[in-house]
Parts: C-alpha cells; sequence; structure tokens
C-alpha cells in the first residue's frame, strides 16, 4: 500500500533500486546531491544534474521536463554516502513560470522497478520558491528511508545547492540552467497532448496572421516521459511505464489499457501497438486484414486516432517516434546495468585473496562474464524484436504519407496539386538512433512553425566522421534550405504563403536558381546592405502593425490590400551585409515574429557572427538547429537521446521540384 506522506514524514524503504517519478506540468530541472552522515555534499562531483546526470548508483534527467524519472540504486552508493536529496528547480530564462507558486503543485513518487508505489508526496505551499528540497533518501542505523521535505528557497538553486554545502553553489547553478537552455534549444518538440479519451480534434488552420491572439496553437508539452508502445522497459534501470502517479497521462491515454506479455524468444512477433488499440473519432481508422492463425497481425497505415488520414498518419509517426526512443532507452539501460553487474562481481573475485589461488576466481570470472553476455543477449533480443515490429510499420507508413509528410522520392509528389488548405505539419528530414539502423523515422514539425529554423553552414563533422569543406557546406546548407522553402510553398495554399529571401553577397544565386525561375518568391532576392535594411524594415513595420491590431482588438482594420498570407524570410550568409540596425531587426522578427505570421530560416555559421559576442546567444537557442549533412545534435523530449537527423534533399537529377514549383506559380499566378 502506497504512503501518502505530509512534509516531515518518513516511511521505510524495504528495495534498493527504485525510480524516482516527478510530475510536475510544466518544465523543471531534477537534480540530486549525496550528503554525509551531516547531510554535506563534499563537492560538486556528488551532484548529479542535466550537465553531469550520473553517478555511482544515481542517475537523473539530461534535460528540464515537466515529468521526470530518477533511477537510484542504494546498493550501488559510496559507504560515505548517507543521504539522497532530490531538487527540483524551475530553469530561468526560458519563459516558463518564474516561481512554484504561479505552476502547477509538483508530486513526486518512490516506486519500485515494476512501477509499484512505495511512497508519495505532493508538494503544497510553495509560493515565490523557485527551487525546493523534495524529499531525501537517508540511511539511520543501516536502514533506509524516505522523507517528505518540501523545504523551498526564494534564491534558486544557487540558494539551495549553498545550503546544501557547495562552496562553488552559484557557479553550479549557472552551469546546470545553461545546459539545460542548451538542452531545451536543442530538443524536438513533443507533439501535442491529447484527450484523456484519446482523440485530439485537429484545430482549426488559424488566419494568415498567424496562431491567434491566445499564443501558440497547441500547448508544447515538454517531456512527458516514455509512452507505453514498444516491449521493454525504459529507465536507467528498466523502470515500467506510466505516469508518475501511476495513473494514465493526458498525454498517454492509452497508459489505461493492458500492455500484452512480450513474446518470447522464437515465437511469432504481434506488430499490433498496444496503446493504439482504443477507437479513433470518426472516421473510422483502417484496420489490418485478419490474420491467418498463429500469424501476427500485419501493421496498416493510419492505425492510430484522428479525424483525417493525415492526422491519424501523424499520431502514427509520432507513436514510432516515441517507440523507438523508449525501446532504445531500455536496451542501452539493460545494457549499462549488466556492465555495472559485471564490474562489482570481477571487484568481488579480486577482493577475496582465496580465489586469486587456483582454479577458482578463473571460475568466478568466467561465470560473471557469462552472466554479462546473456544480459546482453536478451536486451539485445527484445531490442531486435521491437525494430522488427517498427520496421515493418514504417515500411507500410512511409508510402502512404501525404506530399507533406513524404520524402521528395515519394510516387505522392507526381499526383501533386496545390492544396486548398494547410496541413499539420510537414517533413523537415529524417531521425535515425545508431541501434536503429538502417530505420529512419520522420521528422515532422506543426505547421504554423512556433520557432525559425537554422541550417548550420558551418563545419560539421558528418555522421560517418568526415568533414565536408566549407564551400561544399555552405551549398548544401543553401540547397537543404531550398528544398524546405519548396515543400513550405507546395504544401501551403496558393495565396497563403509568401517567400522572402535576403542574399547579401548573391553566394546563394546557384541553389536559389530554382526559386527564382520558377517566379514563386515575393521579389528578387535582396543583394548588398540596402536590400537587407529595405526586407527587414518592411517585415518588421508588418509585424509591429499586427501586434498593435491584434492588441487593440481590431485585428479586421488592417489597411486594404494588406498581405495576410505566412511570410517567410530565408537570410543567407549572416551577418554579411546587416549593420547593428539589421541584427536588432532580424532578433526582433525572431522573437515576435512566429505569433504573428512572420517566420526566419537561417542560413549561417554562427562562428562567422562571433564578434557581436553573447549578444546573439538567444537569438542561435531560439532557432531550432539543422545541418545540411547527417548530424546527431537533436535530442527527443522523453530521455534525450542524441538523434542522427538526416536533411530531406531533392535526389540528384529529379525533375521533381520544379515540377512542383511550376505548378505552385500557375496557381499563385490566379490570386494577382
Amino acid at each position: 500500500m502506497t504512503a501518502e506522506l505530509v512534509r516531515g514524514q518518513n516511511h521505510p524503504l524495504s528495495q534498493a533500486r527504485l525510480e524516482i517519478r516527478v510530475s510536475a506540468g510544466t518544465p523543471i530541472v531534477a537534480a540530486a546531491t549525496l550528503g554525509d552522515e551531516d547531510g554535506r555534499a563534499h563537492s560538486v562531483e556528488w551532484v548529479a544534474h542535466p550537465g553531469a546526470p550520473t553517478l555511482p548508483g544515481l542517475e537523473v534527467s539530461r534535460q528540464a521536463a515537466a515529468d521526470h524519472r530518477l533511477a537510484v540504486d542504494l546498493d550501488a552508493l559510496s559507504a560515505e554516502v548517507h543521504r539522497v536529496s532530490v531538487l527540483l528547480a524551475l530553469p530561468m530564462g526560458v519563459g516558463g513560470p518564474v516561481s512554484f507558486g504561479s505552476a502547477a503543485v509538483p508530486f513526486v513518487a518512490v516506486t519500485g522497478l515494476d512501477g509499484t508505489e512505495v511512497a508519495s508526496y505532493t508538494i503544497t505551499g510553495l509560493d515565490a520558491e523557485s527551487a525546493v528540497v523534495a524529499l531525501e533518501l537517508y540511511r539511520r542505523q543501516g536502514a533506509w528511508k524516505v522523507r517528505a521535505v518540501g523545504q523551498g528557497y526564494a534564491g534558486g538553486l544557487a540558494e539551495l545547492l549553498t545550503d546544501q554545502g557547495l562552496p562553488q553553489a552559484p557557479q553550479l547553478a549557472t552551469s546546470i540552467n545553461s545546459a539545460v537552455v542548451e538542452g531545451l534549444a536543442r530538443s524536438l518538440q513533443a507533439p501535442p497532448p491529447r484527450t484523456p479519451e484519446g482523440d485530439r480534434s485537429r484545430q482549426t488552420a488559424t488566419s494568415a496572421l498567424g496562431p491567434d491572439q491566445s499564443g501558440s496553437p497547441y500547448t508544447t508539452q515538454g517531456a512527458t516521459g516514455p509512452y507505453p508502445g514498444a516491449q521493454g522497459a525504459t529507465g536507467p534501470y528498466g523502470g515500467a511505464p506510466g505516469r508518475p502517479d501511476g495513473g494514465a497521462s493526458a498525454a498517454d491515454p492509452a497508459a489505461t489499457q493492458p500492455t500484452p506479455a512480450a513474446p518470447s524468444s522464437g515465437g511469432p512477433i504481434d506488430y499490433s501497438h498496444p496503446r493504439r488499440q482504443n477507437a479513433a473519432p470518426p472516421p473510422p481508422p483502417p484496420t489490418a486484414p485478419p490474420a491467418e492463425p498463429g500469424q501476427p497481425a500485419r501493421p496498416v497505415a493510419g492505425d492510430a486516432t484522428g479525424w483525417s488520414m493525415d492526422e491519424r498518419l501523424y499520431n502514427q509517426v509520432w507513436g514510432m517516434f516515441e517507440d523507438l526512443a523508449r525501446t532504445t532507452a531500455a536496451y542501452r539501460s539493460a545494457v549499462d546495468f549488466a556492465d555495472t553487474r559485471l564490474e562489482k562481481e570481477l571487484d568481488q573475485v579480486l577482493s577475496d585473496p582465496r580465489s586469486r589461488i587456483g582454479g577458482q576466481g578463473d571460475a568466478a570470472r568466467e561465470t560473471a562474464q557469462a552472466k554479462h553476455v546473456q544480459l546482453v543477449d536478451q536486451a539485445r533480443e527484445a531490442l531486435e524484436r521491437d525494430l522488427v515490429q517498427l520496421t515493418a510499420e514504417a515500411e507500410v507508413v512511409e508510402p502512404a504519407l501525404p506530399v507533406a509528410y513524404a520524402r521528395w522520392d515519394n510516387p505522392a509528389w507526381h499526383a501533386y496539386r496545390v492544396p486548398m488548405e494547410m496541413p499539420m505539419a510537414f517533413r523537415l528530414g529524417d531521425l535515425q538512433l545508431p541501434e536503429s539502423d538502417p530505420l529512419r523515422i520522420p521528422m515532422l514539425v506543426r505547421l504554423p512553425l512556433e520557432r525559425g529554423l537554422w541550417i548550420d553552414a558551418g563545419r560539421t563533422a558528418a555522421s560517418d566522421g568526415s568533414f565536408a569543406d566549407s564551400h561544399e557546406l555552405r551549398q548544401l546548407a543553401m540547397e537543404s534550405a531550398v528544398a524546405h522553402t519548396a515543400r513550405l510553398l507546395a504544401v501551403h495554399p496558393a495565396d497563403e504563403f509568401t517567400v522572402h529571401v535576403i542574399d547579401p553577397a548573391g553566394s546563394g544565386a546557384q541553389a536559389l536558381a530554382p526559386l527564382v525561375r520558377a517566379g514563386v518568391l515575393a521579389a528578387p532576392p535582396a543583394v548588398g546592405a540596402a536590400g537587407v535594411a529595405d526586407v527587414l524594415g518592411r517585415l518588421t513595420q508588418r509585424v509591429d502593425l499586427v501586434q498593435m491590431a491584434v492588441r487593440g482588438g481590431a485585428a479586421d482594420s488592417l489597411p486594404p490590400g494588406f498581405d495576410t498570407s505566412q511570410q517567410l524570410l530565408v537570410v543567407n550568409d549572416f551577418p554579411h551585409g546587416f549593420d547593428d540596425r539589421a541584427v536588432n531587426q532580424l532578433r526582433y522578427l525572431a522573437d515576435e515574429g512566429p505569433a504573428v505570421g512572420v517566420h526566419l530560416m537561417m542560413v549561417a555559421d554562427r562562428e562567422e557572427s562571433s564578434a557581436y559576442g553573447p549578444l546573439l546567444d538567444p537569438l542561435w537557442r531560439g532557432l531550432l538547429r539543422l545541418t545540411p549533412v547527417p548530424d546527431d545534435h537533436l535530442a527527443d523530449p522523453w530521455v534525450g537521446h542524441a538523434w542522427t537527423y538526416e536533411p530531406c534533399l531533392v535526389p540528384h537529377g529529379s525533375q521533381v521540384l520544379e515540377q512542383v514549383l511550376a505548378q505552385v506559380a500557375a496557381a499563385r499566378a490566379k490570386y494577382r
């Protein structure tokens, strides 16, 4: 039975390996400190935080998230450690709440590896505090207990760490927050939350002015924790899936569905997704044809909830992404556990003088190594089983994707017609993990864009370890930008998307030629400092005008002939041709533009703007960084895997781009 603790109450712990689950409703930082008998942390090496998430017997999340799972192995802690304090803090400088009094009440639960709650604590009474010691695990007379603490600190993480006995507390707090901000900047956006019944009606496309006055077109969900879907457990020690409080999460409606047992080794593979068995909103999703007796069910495209096939495919792709993240986390955790166990058993053998004589020591080492191989093989078998399932699903989903989600070599483009409405999302590229090669998951991003795009033209190591030279990278970066721009033009109605280009030195003329020849740009690419100033001035004035109209409740009173379409500004060779005024205008567009339908796509090498120092750091952090070559720089919002991103480029020699742009240009001509 779960012990529901109140502040100051304790409860004995009968298990050594535990999970501490945190649910806060808003992205927070989860960390932990190790303490001696007096509760003092000896140094920064006694703190597990997103910048250094792993200590012996302790692992925390690598980034800020709404839900966390911390893994604790009390037997693996050093004999000097008598206390483990769980810390929660609000990240600074990311636009979220600045105190717990303006956020949802945090909930913390200590569970076993099977998900059974041992104790829970709802942290109430917080107001101006931005950091809190949630609870502590402490050793008393050889036995471990958990105590609900709930001690808040208005001075934030720095004050909390100082109270823990760390003289370097301010510097450590700054480094933790920097690591969190960088993690949030490079993390993929989670899909919008679903309703508890499992269906989520598609939100109506907003006007061309951008999202409605309430802000974002959908709620950005932080890291909601792994979702049940793929076989195998997640968490550093293979914990069970589910919401930290043991119930069904709003972002995981199928958590209430029983998860079928994993198939036995060598048995048939069940291709059906346990969390996708709930009925979808009308029209009903496609169902797989009945399988032959003794054969697994075959996957089908659109096997997810949604009001339309596009929405069902979008949700299905996100489900595949979640499943791959989860099963890979389970595999890596199992391998880490096997390595730790092998090291511990070998240490025990070497610490016993009797085992050093004769063959007893060799036999013990062989036994330990055999156990290690067995554990790794079992983990690999479970991973391979899930990869087979996901690969089979990808093989039927990929050909069924609409043009907004499809690769450029998909036959769907040969039947392309200019759409009448904006789709839910569009494809930016593919994502993969080292363990899943060659399986790739489409990277779909919601429309309208909520943050700008930055295609890094700087020196980047490709996934195969090779380096492209500077000129080649710049060319590839511009080709990638043109492919993304063409796709955005293709998936929007003809009169609802306008593209502006700034190319101060004209270095991107060759890559931009398809857009220029097709006549789909608002004007020829702007060159020189005068061209830069003109385009930025007009777009800045547009943002100001729309903001004033919206804030004054007069959005319908814009000047006659005002272009209400979504606007995309493509900037090449930044900061060439930009003076201080232009740089400030660019930052303003990046910050304020998306809310009123003005979006930014940068093709730039960050090193070339280093002369501006930290002035441009918010600009780079606010953009989603993409690369022109495969690179593992993106993180998922659940377990923080480093995903390899591969851009979605037009196949060499293909005419599909020109054919699509010709149709877009013909449709746009009818509205002029």
